[in-house]
């Protein structure tokens, strides 16, 4: 068994190395950094020696008081970011003394395009390629720019606030095809998945995430693994009579890609509405993962995380390629975190689970079949109408919401930053109107065992376990960062961005901010030769809107039922938008 566990863990070692630790030209055009998601950097002029050592270097004021949530993007010595909304653009220019600003864009989306934002107006960054930098508006548009100038050069309409759409996630570019989906589901939209032309913004394809098969785009190409997956039109036939067209299964997380296979991987959302007692069936193909071709869009494989999804436990979150040696043979693996509190290890050529493994504290369910792939629900956690169900562990954020991991090949770990919530729900009865909320449950969140709210986990996917763990006051809703100088980077919501020996989970150093940190920090290489490390800083989010929308903490079912978990996030920060960027004193180029 050991000999078995080293061939994996060398195979393991060996083929991520070649797929993470490419040719590291120090820029950062992606959200993810990579197609593989796995936002590590093979920068190692900041190490777990010298990392205490940072100092600002500068700091960027967006002006704006909502959840900064995105990625900052360095190409060409040349800093993007994106805002929430009204969702401007910012290009700094780093090659001189405190990187001004060069240009600004401002999109100006449909005001009442906030009203329809579930979980705060925020943005989830930008993507640049060939010249061009993409971005998404809350009001349904995607725009290229010429990084550059700054010049639009197109923008494409993709959906009605009217409706309940809105559009909070980061493109994808991949083989000149723009991948942009829709948020919503608390508004009973229809969910999908839209490739744009990238260099006239023409609608190639669009994939729906709920329907007949023509518009989920199966074909005879489709073969999932497992037999739940299969049979015609499962998109209406899972479903009550005409309820797919109001189903959720919306597209606000991440995508992937592997350029062997061909093959995109995304997350679809919740269905609607949460009263899943309104929606008999498994509901598919909402909470869970598809992998289609990109040049036409047609499915390949899809599973589901979370049938008939009890709790909003969605599918949205990040899916990390590595490649492993089992067996004596090699797999093409997907590691993906779920809300659920399991970290799935799927052969990514077929949706086979290889394992799914929690990662934390669980009651409304009781693990995975990996022969049928099925999640074995707590039936004692499921939704009674008009019962208050309690203890619902985890709470609809999940155990890990969009808030994106990273990995390492050279530790083999993947960094998890995540929440330790529980929550107590009462389901009802809701109606649909185009536009309103379309929800049917009432939540009351808490933190979950031990008192602590958050967690920052190392986890080894190999052996299914955590290696190190550390407990955080507020939910861990920044992304995660790691570099090849063994150092990991994450940001907590009372206003800390921190740095963590990769191996041992040690912390390093830590800075305070102007407001808590929910945002992604990148690693980059200045026109100076030196590393950088930057990240927005700005509460808000879901977790933190009891802070950026000004909410009574008093009433604990604001906010969706988080606003009882954060009562006090007001006392610890404030809202407010603001970049910061850090690198060593008088630290030589490498």
């Amino acid at each position: 068994m050991k000999r078995t566990l080293l061939a994996i863990a060398a195979g393991l070692w060996l083929s991520a190395l070649a797929l993470a630790q490419t040719a590291d030209d120090g820029q950062w055009t992606m959200p993810a950094k990579n197609y593989a998601s796995t936002r590590y950097s093979s920068l190692d002029q900041i190490n777990a020696s010298n990392v205490g050592q940072l100092k600002p270097a500068f700091t960027f004021s967006t002006g704006l008081a909502r959840g900064h949530e995105a990625a900052p993007l360095v190409v060409d010595n040349t800093m993007y970011i994106v805002g929430p909304y009204p969702n401007p653009v910012f290009a700094l220019d780093l090659t001189k003394p405190g990187a001004p600003l060069k240009w600004k864009f401002e999109p100006g989306p449909e005001a009442s395009s906030q009203g329809v934002a579930c979980c705060d107006t925020v943005n989830r960054g930008a993507v640049y390629s060939k010249g061009r930098l993409f971005f998404n508006t809350l009001d349904n548009q995607t725009i290229a720019l010429d990084a550059r100038t700054g010049r639009e050069i197109w923008r494409a309409k993709l959906g009605d606030i009217k409706l309940g759409e809105s559009m909070t996630m980061a493109p994808l570019v991949v083989k000149d095809k723009v991948l942009v989906g829709n948020s919503g589901g608390e508004f009973g939209v229809r969910g999908w998945l839209t490739a744009l032309d990238a260099g006239t913004g023409r609608i190639a394809w669009r994939a729906y995430s709920t329907g007949p098969d023509k518009d989920v785009l199966i074909g005879p190409n489709f073969k999932p693994f497992y037999a739940s997956d299969r049979g015609s039109d499962l998109g209406v036939k899972t479903w009550p009579p005409e309820a797919w067209k109001i189903g959720g299964g919306t597209v606000w997380g991440w995508i992937s890609y592997d350029p062997e296979l061909d093959l995109i991987y995304y997350g679809t959302a919740n269905p609607g509405p949460w009263n899943p007692e309104q929606r008999p069936g498994d509901n598919k193909w909402t909470s869970g993962i598809f992998a289609r071709k990109p040049d036409t869009g047609e499915a390949i494989w899809f599973y589901q995380f979370s049938p008939h999804d009890l709790h909003d436990y969605d599918g949205v979150n990040e899916n990390v390629l590595i490649d492993a040696e089992i067996g004596g043979a090699a797999r093409k693996l997907l590691l993906h975190p779920d809300r659920n509190g399991y970290i799935y290890a799927m052969d990514r050529a077929t949706g086979q689970v290889l394992s799914a493994t929690a990662f934390a504290h669980i009651t409304t369910s009781q693990g995975v079949d990996l022969q049928t792939g099925a999640l074995r629900y707590n039936p004692a956690k499921d939704s009674r109408g008009g019962e208050s169900v309690r203890s619902i562990c985890p709470a609809s954020p999940g155990a890990k919401d969009w808030q994106p991991s990273a990995w390492s090949p050279r530790t083999r770990l993947l960094y998890l930053p995540h929440q330790n919530l529980c929550q107590d729900a009462q389901t009802s009865q809701v109606s649909y109107i185009a536009g309103t909320p379309y929800v049917g449950a009432d939540l009351k969140m808490y933190a979950g065992p031990g008192g602590h709210r958050g967690v920052f986990t190392a986890w080894d996917p190999v052996a299914g376990r955590k290696v190190w763990e550390i407990p955080e006051n507020f939910p861990v809703w920044s992304g995660a960062l790691v570099t090849a100088g063994d150092v990991v980077f994450y940001g907590t919501m009372d206003g800390w961005l921190k740095a963590v020996d990769a191996r041992s989970g040690k912390q390093l150093w830590q800075f305070k901010t102007v407001s808590g940190v929910i945002g992604q920090p990148v690693s980059y290489r200045g026109p100076d030769g030196k590393q950088y490390i930057a990240v927005l800083a700005g509460v808000g989010g879901w977790a933190g809107a009891v802070v950026a929308a000004n909410l009574d903490a008093r009433d604990g079912t604001a906010a969706g039922g988080f606003a009882n978990a954060m009562k006090d996030l007001a006392a610890a920060t404030k809202a407010g938008g603001m970049l910061y960027v850090f690198a060593l004193p008088q630290a030589g180029a490498r």
